[in-house]
Parts: C-alpha cells; sequence; structure tokens
C-alpha cells in the first residue's frame, strides 16, 4: 500500500509509474481527497485550540460557544472519516511501483532475458508429453479426476506420485539444510484480512477459493500460495533489527481459481485448481531487499541445478509483475513437447509496500521504527517440476530416468517404467 505524503510530493511521477503497471489512476480525484482531509485537520485542530483556550478562561459565558465547537469538531471528524475512508478505496487496489532497472512494457513481451542455463536435450525422437507418458505408464489419471472433482485436477498414482512427494522433500532439504531457511507447516485457510496484507484481496477475490464457514465470521480462503500465510507470520508485530532476516519455507496445496486463464493450457498438468509448491519468504530489513531476492533467486536456480534440468531467468516487466512486487525474476524451465521455456518459478521483492498493508515494523540499530521489507518465490513449483523430469528425461519407450539428486527419495529407483493399475 502506498503512503499518501510520497505520493503528494511528486503527484506526475507517481501517476506515470502506476500507468506503467497497466494500472489506471485518476490523479485529480486523489489530489482533492488528499487536499480535502488536509484542510480538515487543519480546520480542526484550529477549532481544538479555541476550544482549549475557552476551557481555560473558566468563562461560564462562553460554555455555549464550546458545546458549538465540540460538535463542530465531531462533524469534521465523521467527515474525515469519509473522506480517508475514499481515500484508502482508491490505494489499496493500486499496485506497487516498479524499480526503476525493470523494463518498462505492457506484458511479457518486454520480459528481459538474463541468461540461459543447462544443455537442452536433443531428442532423436519425437518427446512425449507429460500428458501421454503419464497415461501410458498408467499413473497419470485426468479422466477419474475430472469425475471425482471437475476439470484441472488430476489423481498421480505409483511411482509419479513418489516422485512428486521425492521433489518435495528434496527441495525442502535444500533449502532447509544449504540456505538456512525455517521449515513451516502452516494452515492452508486464511481470513480476508490476511489475504488484504499480502494483496490478494480486494482487487483480486474473483480467482480465490472462499470458504463459507459461520455466516457472522470473518470471510475465509484457501491458500492460492504460501506467500500469503508465511508472510503474514510477522503482520501487526514489532521486530527487532537482530531478529532479521526472517527465512521462511514451506511445502503446501494451493489452490486457485484460474478466472483469467480460460482456454490456456486445458490438456494435463500445467495449470491446475489445486497444485504443490515449495514457497520462500524472507523478511529483511528494507534496504536488502535486492540483496536478499538476488539470493533467493540463487536458491531456486540451484534446485534446477541439481536436477540438470535445462533453464533460463527473466526480469519481468512492469506490465507482468504480480500486483505486489517491485522487481521480479522468473525461472522458466524448457518443455521438449512444447518446445519452449515456461515458468517454474517466480521470485519477487516487495519493497515495504505488502508491510504498510500488514503493519509489520521493526526497530532498526538507531531505534527508529520502519516498515519491514518482504519477499517470496518459489522453491519450485513441484508440479511443473514433475512435468520437467518427465519430458527431458523420458527414454524413447516412454520410461522416465530418475535425476540421481532424487534416488535417495525414491527408495534408490532408477528407472520408472510403463505399468498398469
Amino acid at each position: 500500500m502506498h503512503n499518501i505524503k510520497e505520493i503528494r510530493s511528486n503527484l506526475k511521477n507517481f501517476e506515470n509509474r502506476i500507468k506503467q503497471r497497466n494500472s489506471d489512476i485518476d490523479i485529480e480525484v486523489l489530489q482533492n481527497l488528499d487536499n480535502k482531509n488536509r484542510n480538515l485537520i487543519q480546520k480542526k485542530e484550529k477549532l481544538e485550540q479555541e476550544k482549549k483556550i475557552i476551557s481555560k478562561s473558566k468563562d461560564s459565558s462562553l460554555f455555549k460557544k464550546s458545546k458549538d465547537l465540540s460538535k463542530e469538531i465531531d462533524n469534521i471528524y465523521k467527515e474525515q472519516i469519509l473522506i480517508q475512508n475514499n481515500l484508502n478505496e482508491i490505494l489499496i487496489k493500486l499496485p506497487n511501483l516498479a524499480l526503476e532497472d525493470v523494463p518498462v512494457g505492457k506484458d511479457e513481451s518486454s520480459n528481459k532475458v538474463i541468461s540461459e542455463n543447462g544443455k537442452i536435450n536433443d531428442f532423436s525422437f519425437k518427446p512425449k508429453s507429460h500428458y501421454d507418458l503419464g497415461k501410458n505408464l498408467g499413473m497419470i489419471d485426468f479422466e477419474l479426476a475430472s469425475k471425482t472433482s471437475g476439470s484441472r485436477f488430476v489423481f498421480l498414482k505409483g511411482e509419479i506420485a513418489l516422485l512428486e512427494r521425492a521433489i518435495s522433500n528434496f527441495m525442502i532439504d535444500i533449502h532447509t539444510q544449504n540456505f538456512n531457511y525455517i521449515e513451516i507447516s502452516p494452515p492452508l485457510m486464511v481470513t480476508a484480512s490476511t489475504m488484504f496484507g499480502t494483496g490478494q484481496l480486494p482487487k483480486f477475490e474473483e480467482d480465490q477459493f472462499e470458504i463459507k464457514l459461520d455466516s457472522d465470521s470473518e470471510k475465509k480462503f484457501l491458500i492460492p500460495t504460501a506467500e500469503v500465510i508465511l508472510t503474514n507470520m510477522v503482520r501487526e508485530k514489532i521486530l527487532s533489527f537482530k531478529e532479521l532476516p526472517i527465512r521462511l519455507v514451506a511445502s503446501t496445496a494451493c489452490f486457485r481459481k484460474e478466472a483469467g486463464s480460460y482456454g490456456k493450457d486445458t490438456k494435463g498438468m500445467m495449470r491446475q485448481h489445486q497444485f504443490y509448491k515449495v514457497e520462500l519468504v524472507s523478511i529483511v530489513e528494507p534496504n536488502l531487499c535486492l540483496e536478499e531476492l538476488d539470493r533467493m533467486t540463487r536458491c531456486s536456480e540451484s534446485i534446477l541445478q541439481k536436477l540438470e534440468l535445462p533453464y533460463r531467468k527473466i526480469l519481468l516487466s512492469t506490465g507482468d509483475m504480480g500486483f505486489s512486487a517491485e522487481k521480479t525474476y522468473d525461472l522458466e524451465v524448457w518443455i521438449p513437447s512444447e518446445n519452449k521455456y515456461r515458468e517454474i518459478s517466480s521470485c519477487s521483492s516487495c519493497g515495504s509496500f505488502q508491510a504498510r498493508r500488514m503493519k509489520a515494523r521493526y526497530k532498526n540499530k538507531n531505534n527508529e521504527t520502519n516498515f519491514v521489507g518482504t519477499l517470496n518465490g518459489s522453491g519450485l513449483a513441484v508440479g511443473r517440476t514433475l512435468i520437467a523430469i518427465m519430458e527431458n528425461c523420458q527414454q524413447d519407450d516412454g520410461c522416465i530416468i530418475i535425476p540421481e539428486v532424487l534416488r535417495p527419495y525414491m527408495n534408490g529407483l532408477k528407472l520408472i517404467k510403463v505399468q498398469q493399475y
């Protein structure tokens, strides 16, 4: 969420930078509301000062005037509340501002390729999709999931189910043992205020799965990503700089309606309503956000490197970043059946944008209270990692070679062979 004082200092610059994020703003409406609010503050302060003078005089003849002043002050206060609510309604729907080095553009076409890593396999046969591989193995069943749950769900069976679990456990071990993230097993259901804190609400409510409980309680939602619950662990807290950085990791199911993706990736596991993801979250001093972003991205890259999967690193443009991000690196893994790279991780610095919404603060070395910086990243999306392994490690007979680093998690299994269930 944005600070109105900072907006006020350079309105035109703020308007331009918001428009770079593909978001509309009527800057005159914002300015008029701010001016009205400031004028009311000054008027109220003047009346309060006048009332204070009357009170000190102890002149009974001025009692009625004092009472009238109190009534006027109360009316101003009520008017202020309305104006501030209108102001906040505008501010809470505005995305974070992109940093200076982020490419300006309307969509992914303006993204910048930073690096390409690993060797793309030159198959001697036409590589199959994970959809066909899984069907031939008898270990992925979309038809059964469609009967029980509807579209965009899947049953994984046998060794493919084991491989999914192995991928998740491997990622958690690397992030906790090599990079000192603290593993968390969090709730998968959160309140509306929690979703507001990280920026999913109010703007993206239609994309979320709401859970209906008793009618008197606050709205609750299934988490679209563990970023929501992990980041909110510092909500409404005042930390010490000595407690920072805080680095958290969780492997959870995630739930998304995918409301804006009608017709996209309708076949296979690439875009599901329910999927598993290993999420990284960092809470740092705000001046260290970019340093932490580089570190977090390297942590995610290390998973792909250890799995020996070809990938590339992308710097997202202003029009392709998430709502709360100020800078984002995407990692895209090579998918042979599509002959292109697909997103498998997104690592973002949010600066103090989420912290303002959550009222998450810390005391620095000078005992000054400031908002913390927050970051989040996929380390990695488990389902898409499974897809990448199946397709990049497939053999011409439809078998899947297990990456060496995963074999200890697969009871020593080296090859997934065709079976029937």
